[in-house]
C-alpha cells in the first residue's frame, strides 16, 4: 500500500474522526461500498456535503468497522455543518437507504450512528 494523499488548505482547518459498525453480512458490506463509490453515490449527496462547508471527507473500512475523517474550516462548528448537511436535498433519503447496512436503529440520526473518536496520540512535527 502506498498511502493516501493529504491535502493542505488555504484556511485553518479542524479534523474530526468518527466510527460506525456495519452489519456482519458480506453482501451488504459490498453493496455499501458500491453505494459510496463513484458510480453509486448520489450527486446531491456530494453537493450537499460541499455546500455544508466540508473541506474533505473520507471513509475507511476494516471488516465491519467504518472510520470517517472529516476536515472542516476551523471557524465552522461541527454541529452547524451537520445541521446544514441534514437539510440538503435527498440527505434524509440517503440516511434511510444506508441505515439498513449499519448496526444502528433504522430511525437513528447521523450523530447517533457515527460515534466521535478521541485522538490519543499525535506526532507533533516540530518536537
Amino acid at each position: 500500500m502506498e498511502g493516501y494523499e493529504v491535502k493542505r488548505y488555504g484556511v485553518p482547518a479542524r479534523r474530526y474522526c468518527q466510527t460506525l459498525d456495519l452489519r456482519h453480512d458480506p453482501e451488504l458490506i459490498a453493496e455499501y461500498q458500491r453505494l459510496h463509490g463513484p458510480e453509486g453515490i448520489w450527486p446531491e449527496i456530494l453537493q450537499g456535503i460541499k455546500r455544508a462547508g466540508v473541506l474533505e471527507m473520507e471513509i475507511y473500512l476494516l471488516g465491519t468497522r467504518l472510520f470517517m475523517i472529516v476536515d472542516l474550516p476551523a471557524d465552522r462548528s461541527w454541529d452547524d455543518v451537520m445541521a446544514c448537511m441534514a437539510r440538503q436535498p435527498r440527505q434524509a433519503e440517503w440516511e434511510a437507504l444506508t441505515a439498513r447496512f449499519q448496526q444502528a436503529a433504522a430511525d437513528a440520526r447521523s450523530e447517533e450512528k457515527w460515534q466521535m473518536m478521541q485522538r490519543i496520540f499525535y506526532l507533533y512535527p516540530d518536537k
